[in-house]
């Protein structure tokens, strides 16, 4: 259902503090997908929807423009999404992605969906780029790497073409905005398990909620220690569970999975070329904050995937991906897939 409106008039009803419906946020976002909203229209939709706090009408309501006109890939229901929305301002390595290819080795089948950095050094793209990885695979290429090693890298700017409007916008504002939450919420291979960080934490309650809204059978989203958008090991993280419809929170701290604490600094990453090097060196088996804390997020998309029954045993399953070497040959072969 299209609903008209005009672009002043609807920001002065987000400036008033007025929630949207399902519907003209819809709308909104179709109009900008089709590069008919002028670029200071979608900054200040953006910065104003932020300041008014979205709703999960709202941000259900963005999510279905996108899926509706994205590039999809067909590679099964069982597939993961495990993914940071970014903004957090904390420079970390690349700890989802890392995590994300852990847990493919350890079984679970990852369809993840990223970018290049918005407002980090080194997003997602960045460092598979660095490592090796073709980003402009075809979408079959990419279905192939799914269906054969457990990892697929679904590169946004290829599935979701309509949002180029928006792209350097989000870059320039360099604040986190709505659009850091529809990505993880708009997965190319229709990802319906779904492990995501989020750094901003009235968005997290939201999130799960628009997951469970738009048909996801099983999620976790968590918000980390000091506002990170990953598991931390430096405190406690806040977790919102979805599994069949019903959905519950929970605090979990490093203790709980075997794991010691370690402070931010000792996760911290750098440039694609430095975040590269962490990853090789995680996945070769080096030991420390930096590979716990990536078995630990790890740990999470494998109990998404149902293959363990909570994050304690998790854990001890993406250490048996590293120490076997599976993680490494996942990643192996995902790039000479990706490079075919």
């Amino acid at each position: 259902m299209s609903v008209e409106f005009d672009w002043p008039a609807l920001l002065r009803r987000i400036v008033a503090g007025e929630d949207l419906g399902f519907d003209e946020a819809g709308a909104a976002m179709s109009d900008i997908m089709a590069g008919q909203a002028t670029p200071s229209q979608i900054a200040a939709f953006l910065v104003a929807m932020r300041a008014k706090g979205e709703t999960v009408e709202e941000m259900a309501g963005l999510v279905s423009s996108m899926r509706r006109v994205a590039v999809t890939v067909d590679v099964g229901d069982d597939v993961v999404d495990l993914v940071g929305t970014g903004g957090d301002g904390l420079s970390t390595f690349n700890i989802s992605t890392t995590a994300a290819i852990i847990a493919a080795g350890a079984g679970a089948r990852l369809a993840k969906h990223g970018n290049r950095a918005a407002s980090s050094r080194c997003g997602a793209a960045d460092v598979l780029e660095a490592l090796g990885m073709n980003l402009d695979a075809e979408p079959e290429v990419v279905a192939r790497m799914v269906t054969e090693t457990g990892f697929g890298f679904f590169f946004a700017p290829r599935y979701h073409p309509s949002m180029r409007h928006a792209g350097p916008i989000r870059r320039d504002l360099g604040i986190p905005t709505v659009f850091n939450f529809l990505g993880p919420l708009a997965n190319p291979a229709n990802a319906t398990r779904q492990a995501t960080g989020v750094g901003v934490g009235d968005m997290a309650a939201k999130m799960v909620q628009v997951l469970d809204r738009l048909g996801s059978d099983r999620a976790m989203v968590f918000v980390g220690h000091g506002g990170m958008d990953e598991l931390t090991l430096s405190g406690p993280s806040h977790i919102w569970e979805l599994e069949g419809g019903a959905i519950t929170t929970r605090q979990v701290a490093p203790s709980d999975v075997g794991l010691d604490e370690a402070p931010i600094e000792a996760v911290l990453g750098g440039s694609s070329e430095e975040n590269k090097n962490i990853v090789l060196s995680i996945l070769a088996g080096e030991e420390g904050p930096r590979r716990d804390i990536a078995v630990l997020n790890a740990a999470a998309a494998l109990w998404v995937a149902a293959l363990v029954p909570n994050l304690a045993e998790g854990v001890k399953a993406a250490q048996v991906s590293i120490d076997s070497h599976r993680a490494s040959n996942v990643l192996a072969e995902s790039i000479e897939i990706s490079n075919s």
